[in-house]
C-alpha cells in the first residue's frame, strides 16, 4: 500500500498535478474539566429520574445528561440513558430507582469525566432493595455504556447501597477515588478503574453506622480531598459529622492510610465543600433541614446551614461554625416551620470574585397560600466568610423565573451551581423533583451581580421525554 501511494505522487509530481492534499482534520484532546462528559470544554449536567417508566417498567429510573455550550444547557442537546440502554448492565425493573444518586469524575484516566450512578432499590437475584452502583463512561460523543462496580459482599435486603455516591482523588495519588453508601454499609473503591469497572481495590469503611450522604472534598489543603459521612443516631438526631483524612502515617489504625476526624457540634444531613472565604483550604458547608424537635438540642425554624472553615488541618472541632437561617440579618423571607431549608446545598462562583458562593434550598416554603412551592437562596462569599449580606431568594413566581409556584412543586430540592457556557461565573441549576408530575429544572444564569432571571430556562421531564412520576433532577451530579 505504501508503495502505491509513493507511485501515485510521482506520477503526480512529473505531470504537474500534484496538489496539496487537505489534511486529516486533527481529533482535539478532551478537556478533563470535571463534569465534561463529552470533552468539548464545556461543563455538562447530570441529572437523575429516579422515578421514570422505561417503556412499561414503572419507576425503573433513567439519567438525563444536558450538555454545556456557549449558550449554555438546553433539552436539544441531550443524552437520556437507562438500564436497558446499550452497553449498561442490569435491565430496567420496577422500583430499581436508577439515577437516585450522582457523581462525576474521570474514574480511567482518559480525560473524559464519567459519571457514577446509584440505583437504591436495585433487586440482586431474589433479594429486594438491595441497591447497586453503575458506571457511565465519557467520551467524544457524551455518556455511553458503562460497567458495574463490585458489590461489598453482604448487603442487606432494602439496604439501599448506592444511596449515596461521591468522587474524589481521596489518596492523593492523582487518581480519581468513589465512595458509596447505604444503611449500614459505607464503601471506599480506589481507583484508577478498568471499563469493566474494576478498581484498583475496595474495602469497607469501618467505625461509622448506616450512613445515606457522602460529601468529598479538600479540608485541609493536601490535596486529597476528604471524605464525609452525616448520619443520624440515637443522642445526636440532627446528624452526627465524622470525616475521613488521608493520613499515610496513621498509628491508631497502621492497617490503614487514613484517620478519623469527628465534629462533635456540627449537625446536618447533607452538605458540599468548597472555598467560601477565599483562603485555600475547602470549607464544609452543611445543611440542617429540620426543624427544632422537643428534646433534640440545637436546629433552627424552617432549617439553617452552617459552615466549618477548613485549614492545614482541616476544620477545627472547637471552632464556633458561622450559621444561617432564614432570619439572619440579610437573608431574604423568614423561618417557618417546615420549609426545610439547606436541603439541599451547593458551592460555585457564580459572580466571578474568586470566592465560592452557597445556593440554598428550601423545598417546603410555602408561597402565599401555595403550600411546598419551594425557593432557593443565594448567600455570597467573601474574606470575612459566608454572610446574610446581598443575599438573594428566587422562586416561581419572582420576576422573569419560568412557570409559576404550584402546591408540592418542591422547587430547590437540589441545586447545583456549574459553569456551563464558560464565562467565569457559576450558573444555578434548580431541581423541582414534583414539577407537573414528571419534574423540572430551571437555570439561572450567573453574573457579576449574581444569578440572574433574564434568560432564564426551563426544562421539564416532559421535554426530554421522561415518562411517568420521573422526579426528573431528584438528584444532580456534583
Amino acid at each position: 500500500m505504501r508503495k502505491r501511494s509513493l507511485l501515485i505522487a510521482a506520477t503526480l509530481a512529473t505531470t504537474g498535478l500534484l496538489t496539496a492534499l487537505p489534511a486529516t482534520p486533527a481529533v482535539a484532546a478532551p478537556s478533563g474539566l470535571a463534569g465534561d462528559f463529552n470533552g468539548d470544554g464545556y461543563r455538562d449536567v447530570a441529572l437523575g429520574a429516579m422515578g421514570a417508566d422505561v417503556g412499561s417498567v414503572q419507576g425503573a429510573g433513567a439519567v438525563v445528561v444536558l450538555y454545556g455550550s456557549s449558550t449554555g444547557i438546553s433539552a436539544a442537546k441531550k443524552t437520556v440513558i437507562t438500564q436497558n440502554s446499550t452497553g449498561v448492565p442490569g435491565a430496567a425493573e420496577s422500583g430499581d430507582r436508577f439515577g437516585s444518586s450522582l457523581a462525576a469524575g474521570d474514574l480511567n484516566g482518559d480525560g473524559y469525566a464519567d459519571l457514577v450512578v446509584g440505583s437504591q432499590f436495585e433487586a440482586i437475584g431474589d433479594r429486594d432493595g438491595v441497591g447497586s452502583v453503575t458506571i457511565l463512561w465519557g467520551g467524544s460523543a457524551g455518556l455511553s455504556g458503562g460497567a458495574a462496580l463490585p458489590q461489598p459482599a453482604g448487603l442487606p435486603e432494602w439496604g439501599g447501597y448506592g444511596a449515596a455516591v461521591a468522587t474524589g482523588d481521596f489518596d492523593g495519588d492523582g487518581k480519581t477515588d468513589v465512595t458509596a453508601t447505604g444503611q449500614g454499609r459505607v464503601h471506599l473503591y480506589r481507583g484508577s478503574f478498568t471499563r469493566t469497572g474494576t478498581p484498583l481495590s475496595h474495602t469497607d469503611v469501618g467505625e461509622l453506622g448506616g450512613a445515606y450522604e457522602a460529601i468529598a472534598g479538600d479540608l485541609n489543603g493536601d490535596k486529597a480531598a476528604e471524605r464525609v459521612y452525616p448520619f443520624f443516631v440515637d443522642g445526636d438526631e440532627r446528624g452526627d459529622i465524622r470525616y475521613f483524612r488521608h493520613d499515610p502515617g496513621n498509628m491508631d489504625h497502621p492497617e490503614s492510610d487514613y484517620a478519623l476526624t469527628e465534629l462533635p457540634a456540627a449537625d446536618g444531613g447533607h452538605g458540599t465543600i468548597g472555598d467560601v472565604n477565599g483562603d485555600g483550604y475547602g470549607d464544609l458547608i452543611l445543611g440542617d433541614h429540620s426543624d427544632p424537635q422537643t428534646g433534640v438540642a440545637g436546629g433552627h425554624l424552617g432549617g439553617q446551614i452552617s459552615v466549618w472553615y477548613g485549614g492545614p488541618n482541616g476544620p477545627d472541632p472547637a471552632q464556633k461554625p458561622t450559621v444561617i437561617h432564614q432570619d439572619t440579618a440579610g437573608v431574604p423571607g423568614s423561618g417557618e416551620a417546615d420549609d426545610i431549608f439547606g436541603a439541599s446545598v451547593s458551592v460555585g462562583d457564580i459572580n466571578g470574585d474568586t470566592y465560592a458562593d452557597v445556593a440554598v434550598g428550601a423545598p417546603g416554603e410555602d408561597l402565599g397560600s401555595v403550600k411546598d412551592a419551594g425557593s432557593v437562596t443565594v448567600l455570597f462569599g467573601s474574606a470575612a466568610g459566608l454572610t446574610g449580606t446581598g443575599a438573594k431568594s428566587y422562586n416561581q413566581d419572582t420576576a422573569g423565573v419560568p412557570g409559576s409556584s404550584e402546591y408540592m412543586d418542591w422547587f430547590g430540592g437540589t441545586v447545583h451551581l456549574v459553569d456551563f457556557d464558560k464565562t467565569g461565573k457559576a450558573d444555578l441549576v434548580v431541581g423541582a423533583a414534583y414539577e407537573n408530575g414528571t419534574g423540572a429544572i430551571t437555570t439561572l444564569r450567573g453574573t457579576a451581580s449574581g444569578p440572574t432571571t433574564t434568560g432564564s430556562v426551563f426544562i421539564s421531564g416532559a421535554n426530554v421525554s421522561l415518562k411517568g412520576d420521573a422526579n426528573f433532577a431528584w438528584a444532580i451530579a456534583q
